[in-house]
C-alpha cells in the first residue's frame, strides 16, 4: 500500500492564542517579549475539507506518540509545508510544547523560536496575518462510503505553520511522498511498538 505525505489545515485561535490556555509562565514569557501560539490543531472523525477522515483510535496512537517528542524538546515545526517528510533545522520557527484532547479535537501550544524562520512566524502574527496550523504525516488512505479514511499506517510528523485560508480543500492536497526516509530513532520506533502492544490491550 503507497504511503503518501499528507497534510491538513486548522486556524488557531483569534489573533493567534487562546489566552486561557496558557499557565502564568506561559503568560509571563509572551509579556517579556516571547510569543505562544495555540488553538486546535488536529480533528479526529470528522470529515476534513478534502474528504480525510482521522479515525481517532489512530490520532491517539500518534498523539501519545508526538508528546514522547514534546517531553523530549524536538517537537519541531517549520514555516509552510514542504515536500518533505523530514523536519529541516535550518527551516524550524516553531517547537509544539504541549497536546492534549478536548473531546475529538487535539489541542496544542507552540512556542515561537527565536531563529530566522520563527522571527518571519513572529512578525506575520504580529502583523495580523491570519495564519493556521496544518499536521504533517505520512500514511496511506481507503475510500470508504464516499470518504478518504486514514489508515493506520499513519505517523504524524509534525505541525508546520501555514497562510492557506481555511476554505474546505482548497489548499489541503494529497501528495505522494518521495520515498519515505527513517525519519524515527530507534528509541522512536521502540516506543511506537510498545504503545501498540499497550494499545491492543
Amino acid at each position: 500500500m503507497s504511503q503518501f505525505l499528507l497534510r491538513e489545515y486548522f486556524e488557531l485561535c483569534e489573533g493567534g492564542v487562546c489566552q486561557d490556555l496558557l499557565t502564568e509562565a506561559e503568560k509571563s514569557f509572551v509579556k517579556s517579549g516571547g510569543m505562544m501560539l495555540s488553538g486546535v490543531i488536529q480533528r479526529a472523525d470528522a470529515k476534513n475539507g478534502n474528504g480525510r477522515v482521522y479515525p481517532e483510535n489512530v490520532l491517539r496512537r500518534e498523539v501519545e506518540n508526538y508528546k514522547k517528542l514534546i517531553a523530549e524538546n524536538r517537537a519541531l515545526g517549520e514555516l509552510d509545508h514542504p515536500d518533505e517528510s523530514v523536519i529541516n533545522l535550518k527551516n524550524a520557527s516553531h517547537i509544539v510544547t504541549d497536546i492534549w484532547w478536548n473531546g475529538k479535537d487535539v489541542m496544542g501550544k507552540v512556542k515561537v523560536l527565536s531563529t530566522p524562520s520563527g522571527q518571519i512566524l513572529k512578525s506575520l502574527v504580529e502583523s495580523g496575518v491570519k495564519l493556521g496550523i496544518s499536521s504533517r504525516g505520512l500514511g496511506s488512505v481507503k475510500e470508504r462510503g464516499g470518504l478518504t479514511i486514514v489508515e493506520d499506517d499513519f505517523q504524524l510528523i509534525c505541525f508546520d505553520f501555514v497562510s492557506e485560508p481555511s476554505t474546505g480543500g482548497a489548499f489541503m492536497s494529497l501528495s505522494e511522498s518521495k520515498k519515505a526516509p527513517n525519519i524515527f530513532t530507534k528509541s522512536d520506533r521502540i516506543n511506537r511498538l510498545l504503545n501498540d502492544i499497550i494499545g491492543g490491550k
